[in-house]
């Protein structure tokens, strides 16, 4: 059995902080054999440089996923520098610099490979995730080793029919993007774990990681504000997910949600 972490969105230089403070106990805590993290918003809530990359890899992040957002680092973007680890969404014209797709070997030389795709309701219009999965993962509904895929989506439906449709090929189905963990993580019956989103690494005094203050006026008056992160209640957002290697099939799917003092406390969801 492996134990996979995954970290929901970071956002902003507190999200890293707080990523690179609890890292070395959750891996020791949840004896972790891979650590995954969503980067797209962890530069100012916006993209991803290579210094924040390589900041996260050194604290023990395996595998850095993104989206939409990973494009909008217009200096030193980690994507440019061709960082292996760093994924943006395979689904994304094959001219655009980097890659979706990253091979781990973790213990005994068991490799898992991780998968980055993004959704199309309501987002930007690229190629098909559903048409890509069947690239990468065959359509035979058999599981081919042991694969994760973040997938990055806005419409909660599209995630979750994207889950039942990898189910027995997918070892797990993590949503990102919309920043609200939800609590739907679960098995599906040919055993794909999966949650429609894993939550957001960061300030959580505010709106999906902006000032309350700002989106609320957005809303209000439906014109555009400066983007500006908030401060405070810092939270870390993810999950665990156990894996048979023997199978490539989920067995336990476990949200985290938690304060730094909540985790000291020894009160982590």
């Amino acid at each position: 059995m492996i134990n996979i972490l995954f970290i929901g969105d970071i956002v902003g230089e507190d999200g890293i902080s707080l990523t690179l403070d609890l890292l070395p106990r959750l891996r020791s805590d949840f004896q972790t054999q891979l650590v995954i993290a969503n980067g797209e918003n962890a530069d100012r809530g916006k993209g991803l440089r290579v210094n924040s990359a390589r900041r996260l890899h050194d604290a023990g992040v395996d595998v850095i996923t993104s989206g939409n957002h990973i494009w909008e680092s217009k200096k030193d973007s980690a994507l440019n520098a061709s960082i292996p680890y760093v994924l943006r969404p395979h689904n994304y014209h094959v001219e655009n610099p980097g890659k979706g797709v990253h091979e781990v070997q973790i213990m005994n030389g068991l490799v898992v490979r991780v998968i980055n795709l993004q959704g199309k309701s309501f987002m930007f219009p690229i190629d098909c995730p559903f048409n890509a999965a069947d690239e990468l993962l065959g359509s035979n509904g058999r599981q081919n080793g042991i694969n994760i895929i973040d997938f990055h989506a806005e419409s909660t439906a599209e995630k979750m029919a994207f889950g039942w449709y990898v189910d027995g090929r997918a070892s797990l189905v993590i949503g990102t993007h919309t920043h609200v963990q939800t609590s739907d993580d679960r098995i599906f019956p040919n055993g794909t774990g999966y949650i429609t989103d894993a939550g957001m690494t960061g300030p959580h005094n505010g709106v999906i990681g902006m000032k309350k203050e700002l989106a609320i006026r957005r809303f209000r008056r439906h014109t555009p504000v400066y983007y500006e992160l908030a401060k405070g209640d810092l939270r870390l957002n993810g999950l665990v997910a156990a894996i048979d290697e023997s199978n490539g099939k989920c067995t336990n799917i476990r949200r985290l949600n938690f304060s730094k003092a909540e985790y000291n406390a020894g009160k982590a969801n």
